[in-house]
C-alpha cells in the first residue's frame, strides 16, 4: 500500500476544459488595443509611439496598452523587443568578450555592452584600468554569467551601454531567471524588491526577472555566493516563480506590491497546484481585486 501512495498522480485535462485567464480578468486590467483601434480624439492630444492620426482620431498602429503623459498619447506594444532608456535597471546575460568590454544580452534589438571602465574592481579599488585587468576580464565575468546593471548610454543605432558602478549591481548568484514582456514591468523608484517572504526579486525593465534568496552579505561587483541554498528558500523561490508566471500570463503589471499580494494569495495552494489553470485564475483574480480596491491597479 505504501508503494502505491508514493506513486506520482498524473492529471489529464482536455483542451476544451481549460480556462483562459485573460477572458476572466479583463474588467480588472487595462484593455488591450488592436492595430487600427481608436485610442483618443485628436483634439487636445499629440500622437506618440505606436499611434497615428486618422481624421479627427488617434489610432493604434500596434497591439498594446495606452500610455498618457500629459497630452502625449502612445501605445506600448505587449510583445516587442526592449527599447531602453537611460537610468533603467536591467538584468542581462554575458554572451561574449571583446576588447575592454563584455557583450551582454538584454532582450533589446541590438547587443548591449558593459565596458571594463564601467564596473567596480574587486574590493572596490579606485584606479585606472590596466593591461592586467583586461587580461583578467574572463575571471571577473565569463560567458553565461548573469548580471544586474543600469543603462548608462544609448547609441544612435539603439545599442545600450551599461554600468555596474553601484554596489547593488553586479554578478547574480543562485536563483531563477524569468522572461516576461517588458511592457508588464511597472517603472518605479526601486526595481530591487526585498519581499516579506525572505526572497529578493529584481524586476529588470527589459523583461528579465531575477528571483533569489535575500543575501545579507551581498557586496556587489564580481563576488558570487555559491553556498547551498536552504530548502525553505528554494521552496519560496519556486513558489514566486509560479506566481510571477501566472501574473504575466494574465497581463497583470509586475511590481513589488502585486507580487507580494499574489504570493500571499498563493499560500492556500501547494507549489504544484499553482501550475493548474484554475489555481492560477483564482490567484490572479484575488490579486487583481485587491489591487483595484487599493487603487493600485493600472
Amino acid at each position: 500500500m505504501s508503494e502505491e501512495k508514493d506513486k506520482p498522480v498524473i492529471e489529464i485535462m482536455l483542451a476544451s476544459d481549460r480556462i483562459d485567464p485573460l477572458i476572466e480578468i479583463h474588467e480588472f486590467t487595462d484593455p488591450i488595443l488592436t492595430p487600427g483601434e481608436t485610442v483618443e480624439y485628436l483634439e487636445g492630444y499629440m500622437t506618440g509611439h505606436g499611434t497615428f492620426p486618422d481624421d479627427e482620431e488617434i489610432k493604434a498602429s500596434v497591439g498594446g496598452v495606452v500610455e498618457k503623459v500629459n497630452q502625449l498619447v502612445s501605445v506600448r506594444a505587449m510583445n516587442s523587443r526592449y527599447i531602453g532608456e537611460i537610468g533603467e535597471v536591467v538584468v542581462g546575460r554575458v554572451t561574449g568578450l571583446q576588447s575592454q568590454k563584455w557583450v551582454v544580452d538584454t532582450n533589446s534589438i541590438l547587443e548591449s555592452a558593459l565596458h571594463l571602465t564601467s564596473v567596480n574592481l574587486p574590493g572596490g579599488e579606485q584606479r585606472r584600468r590596466s593591461v592586467q585587468d583586461e587580461e583578467m576580464m574572463r575571471e571577473f565575468l565569463k560567458e553565461g554569467d548573469l548580471i544586474s546593471a543600469e543603462i548608462h548610454q544609448i547609441s544612435t543605432e539603439g545599442s545600450l551601454t551599461l554600468h555596474t558602478r553601484s554596489l547593488k549591481y553586479g554578478k547574480l548568484g543562485q536563483g531563477i531567471l524569468l522572461t516576461v514582456p517588458p511592457s508588464l514591468i511597472r517603472r518605479s523608484k526601486s526595481h530591487f524588491c526585498n519581499l516579506a517572504c525572505g526572497a529578493q526579486v529584481i524586476l529588470g525593465c527589459n523583461g528579465y526577472v531575477w528571483v533569489s534568496a535575500i543575501d545579507e552579505n551581498k557586496s556587489g561587483g564580481f563576488i558570487q555566493n555559491m553556498e547551498v541554498v536552504k530548502l525553505s528558500d528554494r521552496e519560496t523561490i519556486t513558489r514566486l516563480n509560479n506566481v510571477i508566471k501566472a501574473l504575466a500570463e494574465s497581463k497583470v503589471m509586475l511590481f513589488d506590491t502585486s507580487i507580494q499580494y499574489a504570493y500571499e494569495e498563493s499560500l492556500k495552494y501547494s507549489t504544484y497546484d499553482l501550475l493548474k489553470p484554475e489555481s492560477k485564475l483564482d490567484l490572479v483574480l484575488c490579486t487583481a481585486q485587491k489591487l483595484q480596491t487599493l487603487g493600485l491597479a493600472d
